[in-house]
């Protein structure tokens, strides 16, 4: 492998953007990319990294970028399941590069090219992460009629107008009062209802009465016709007797 060529003044690599921004959304994943620009004349390895390196994948997150052109580098964020306090991200990104040698390919670039201890000097450009609202899709447009006016036709059936709102509004007072006052015809039907299973009681009890009024005379009546047909056999039995 040759040796480095001498190091480019300024920027090694120009990154666009230099913040990366996600519409967030629960449970799906999501991507953003950013382009990495040579506009030097040497081979510039980098090497991506991320404070967070389970919840972001990077690719590449290693790579060569040839002189005077570019290279894509796509983030994607995985299924998160909750939203962080406020939408407000922590996550860093870390873009490490260095002068490669000339003609150095994707296979030639180790981990230990970007540590102090390689001598290598060793540009970094710090990125941070945005979450973003995810773009809402367009409200829809009244149709609008010959005359240029906004069809009502459609509102006044599925009774999204003025009219439909008030029709809406007169349903809701006025059913709470129609069940009201079926149930207060109930409650009366169940009120009289047990008003007449009393008096029909009262009224058998009644008649029981009697009843056992009526059997109890005619157990006092035939206990005095015995008492007499006995006190007239005893007067005849005196009368045989005395004769």
């Amino acid at each position: 492998m040759a040796s480095p060529g001498p190091a480019t003044a300024g920027e090694l690599l120009r990154i666009d953007p230099l913040e990366l921004r996600f519409p967030f959304e629960l449970k799906k994943q999501i991507s953003c990319s950013m382009q990495l620009s040579n506009l030097g004349d040497d081979y510039i390895a980098f090497k991506v990294k991320t404070t967070s390196p389970k919840k972001y994948s990077v690719r590449p997150n290693t790579g060569v970028v040839s002189p005077r052109s570019t290279c894509d580098v796509v983030v994607t964020m995985q299924v998160q399941r909750e939203a962080p306090p406020d939408m407000q991200c922590k996550d860093k990104f870390l873009v490490q590069s260095i002068i490669a040698p000339s003609g150095v390919t994707v296979k030639d670039i180790t981990g230990d090219m970007f540590t102090k201890e390689s001598g290598n000097k060793i540009e970094e450009v710090k990125l941070r992460v945005t979450y973003v609202a995810p773009p809402q899709p367009p409200s829809p447009v009244p149709e609008e009629s010959e005359e240029g006016s906004p069809s009502r036709t459609s509102e006044s059936e599925n009774g999204d107008g003025h009219a439909g709102g008030f029709t809406r509004a007169l349903r809701e007072r006025i059913e709470p009062q129609e069940n009201s006052i079926e149930a207060g015809d109930l409650i009366s039907k169940l009120k009289e209802e047990k008003n007449t299973a009393i008096q029909q009681n009262q009224k058998i009890r009644q008649e029981l009465d009697m009843m056992r009024r009526e059997i109890s005379k005619k157990r006092e009546g035939f206990s005095f016709i015995i008492v007499i047909i006995v006190a007239l056999i005893g007067i005849f039995l005196g009368y045989m007797m005395k004769s």
